[in-house]
């Protein structure tokens, strides 16, 4: 299974390297390697996240293998949103995709491709109240570290796109390798209640 995790200039360094370990591990520690991780980035260039961190995504638009399970990630989204071909590629994916999921503010993201229109999401706290005003039709949900709405999964910020990511795994392999990678990163993994 393809995990692909959406990543832009200024994006939160934990937002997509969570869950790329979370992936990762799972996969390492799986028999048959079930899941292949990678980042992708809109071109093939140095992505400068959050505090001057350099990543080289693995793929770009031009050349991404297809994706099945698609996270976007938060971080400052101010610029990223106003791009209309990052809103047309994220809707193009997610129609292609078995899961959405976004991390942090990457909501915001979806939202602007009409991913998530009037579903229950979540987001990091100091946000949720820009969220529900940017986009009034969504229920933005407070107190939680995600929300699962089947093949959109949203969550709140930085660290609990870690949650998050194992409840994909527990959802997408079984609960056993969600507690079993948990473990392996030494991670006390917070799950709604």
């Amino acid at each position: 299974m393809n995990i692909g995790i959406y990543i832009y200039a200024d994006a939160e360094v934990l937002d997509f390297s969570g869950p790329f370990e979370v992936f990762s591990t799972a996969s390492r520690l799986s028999v048959g390697n079930p899941f292949k991780v990678f980042l992708v980035a809109e071109n093939a260039e140095v992505v400068v996240a959050r505090a001057g961190y350099k990543v080289l995504p693995e793929y770009c638009f031009a050349d991404q293998p297809e994706i099945d399970v698609l996270i976007v990630v938060g971080g400052d989204h101010s610029r990223e949103i106003l791009k209309p071909q990052v809103a047309e590629w994220i809707a193009q994916q997610a129609k292609q995709c078995c899961l959405v999921a976004s991390v942090c503010t990457g909501a915001f993201l979806l939202a602007k491709a009409q991913v998530i229109t009037d579903q229950q999401v979540t987001t990091h706290w100091e946000d949720i109240e820009e969220l529900q005003q940017s986009f009034p039709d969504l229920d933005v949900k407070t107190g939680v570290r995600w929300v699962d709405q089947g093949n959109i999964v949203t969550s709140g910020g930085i660290s609990a796109g870690i949650d998050m990511s194992l409840h994909l795994v527990s959802r997408l392999h079984s609960e056993a390798l969600a507690q079993k990678t948990a473990k392996q990163m030494e991670f006390l993994w917070l799950k709604n209640s």
